[in-house]
């Protein structure tokens, strides 16, 4: 019994000496590009990279109050055509990428939150809701369906920044 113990003490110590060691010199570990562009691509998710994402709709509700921006949630899919066609043309726009980055907080979810003022007319895809800072949804910023009022498509890309110039002037506003 006492010859195992040592004998996985050994062992244990073996393992532990190799691991701390690291990778030998002959193996080769790639390094990035200095001046390639690091972002949070898993927050930003090609949406407009160089935005400053909020993980959740509570943080993104916490900073559009304290910094009284309204908050943009962005609800959409990655196998979705029409999700990636409004993602494309959205991160084309330099004027929607200027506001989203300046004037607005942003959030992009894949998944559906537990707040149903976030889905007052439905769940689909892909859907935009500006909700001001007093943490109210406007229901005054709207697509241009009847039946997916929240909706954008890639086409509607001007109406979407017609409605995040407007979703500014109202808080400017009412507030």
């Amino acid at each position: 019994m006492s010859n195992l113990s040592l004998s996985l003490v050994v062992v244990l110590a073996a393992v532990s000496v190799c691991l701390a060691r690291g990778p030998s010199p002959s193996t080769k570990v790639a390094k990035e590009p200095a001046n390639e562009k690091k972002c949070p691509a898993s927050l930003s998710r090609g949406w407009a990279d160089e935005v400053n994402w909020v993980q959740t709709y509570e943080e993104g509700l916490f900073k559009s109050r304290k910094s009284n921006r309204p908050l943009m949630v962005i609800h959409h899919l990655e196998d979705c055509q029409f999700s990636q066609a409004l993602k494309k043309a959205f991160a084309s726009n330099e004027d929607i990428q200027r506001m989203a980055k300046e004037d607005f907080v942003m959030l992009n979810l894949v998944f559906e939150t537990s707040d149903k003022n976030l889905h007052q007319d439905g769940q689909y895809v892909p859907r935009i809701i500006f909700v001001d800072p007093s943490l109210t949804v406007r229901a005054d910023v709207l697509g241009k369906y009847s039946n997916r009022i929240y909706t954008y498509e890639a086409g509607d890309i001007e109406l979407l920044k017609t409605n995040m110039e407007k979703a500014k002037i109202l808080l400017k506003q009412e507030f």
